[in-house]
């Protein structure tokens, strides 16, 4: 996780961006102030000092190596180098343990290196990196090529630039099973409904069919997404072979909007005219008692989320049970802290999220 921004003189991030920052990295920010090669350090939710002219890089911190702290917040001292400073977005092996963080102990032995290997060295890991020179007041990025630029600033990760507006419907609504693997870190505008009505069938997954002004005025969730979001979806979807996304206005609290959703052609043939929904709910079916003499009772309400893990906590699970990714399925590592990482994809979970997984 975490994200670096490199922002210079002229020009600007908005207030949202900054804002997701803080929401998806919640664990430390670290300035340094490029218009005076000072440093400072502030908690994640204090993102608005960085809302205004100033340029700067800065560091937001998600927890993956070494304890949340201020001491853990980037910039680090590169060694006995008391000038040069190192910032990272991601992880290396091997580096850092449950106090240290990877970047401070990758930074200390940096220090002892000549500053010209540095880019052979960093071009090693699958990270992105940004080293500055306090006393020289110049910075220079490495792996430059995992960065993106986007109006004249430097972002070390996309998933802050959420443009995207998608509503969802079944199991993609916020607490359901794939909200988990692919919406967590996506802004949640609230709920809606579709402006027009339309058809909407369920065979334990539902299916919105595009006939406008039959059916329901569908219940929605609307988030607003990445560009890297938006083609997980697509993928996870199967976009356009299999469901077909297209832009609606959604009604929501106190405005409409547009955004995306997902159409299912295929089930247009099959439909019947009849048997349509307003809102998907998730119903488990709680398991049956074994004793075959006692007399079971179902009194769960209809269309009642039911989550089998509310009495589970983070001492029931084992790590060394190698939980699987649910987007790639390669088994995920854990960290030694409280994360869990998947090499397939590149994808990081928290603990509750895997004991949720799986």
């Amino acid at each position: 996780m975490c994200i670096i921004i490199i922002k210079q003189k002229g020009k600007s991030v908005s207030r949202e961006i900054l804002k997701n920052s803080s929401r998806i990295n919640p664990h430390g920010l670290g300035i340094v102030w490029l218009d005076t090669f000072e440093v400072s350090y502030h908690q994640s939710k204090e993102f608005g000092v960085l809302d205004n002219d100033r340029p700067y890089i800065a560091h937001f911190r998600y927890a993956t190596v070494g304890k949340i702290c201020k001491e853990n917040t980037h910039p680090f001292v590169c060694g006995n180098n008391k000038d040069e400073l190192l910032m990272m977005n991601g992880t290396v092996s091997g580096y850092g343990n449950k106090n240290m963080t990877d970047t401070e102990d990758l930074a200390i032995k940096l220090g002892r290196s000549p500053r010209h290997t540095w880019k052979q060295s960093l071009a090693k890991f699958d990270a992105r990196f940004v080293a500055v020179n306090t006393r020289t007041r110049s910075f220079q990025i490495f792996n430059k090529h995992l960065y993106t630029l986007k109006d004249g600033v430097w972002y070390s990760k996309t998933n802050v630039l959420q443009s995207n507006v998608v509503a969802v419907y079944g199991t993609l609504k916020k607490g359901f099973g794939n909200y988990y693997s692919y919406l967590t870190n996506s802004r949640h505008l609230g709920k809606g409904e579709t402006k027009d009505k339309y058809p909407m069938v369920s065979r334990g997954i539902p299916f919105l069919i595009e006939k406008k002004g039959k059916g329901h005025n569908v219940v929605v969730d609307v988030f607003k997404v990445s560009d890297d979001t938006l083609r997980r979806l697509d993928q996870l979807e199967g976009h356009p072979q299999w469901y077909c996304r297209k832009q609606i206005p959604i009604k929501m609290k106190k405005r409409t909007i547009t955004a995306w959703i997902y159409f299912n052609p295929q089930e247009e043939q099959e439909w019947n005219g009849s048997n349509h929904i307003k809102d998907y709910q998730r119903v488990v079916t709680p398991i049956r008692s074994w004793v075959d003499t006692v007399e079971f009772v179902d009194d769960t309400p209809p269309c009642t989320q039911v989550d089998l893990f509310d009495d589970m906590s983070a001492d029931d699970y084992n790590p060394n049970d190698n939980p699987i990714c649910v987007d790639c399925c390669h088994d995920l590592e854990f960290d030694g802290f409280n994360n869990y990482h998947c090499n397939g994809c590149d994808t990081w979970f928290g603990q509750e999220e895997v004991l949720r997984f799986s």
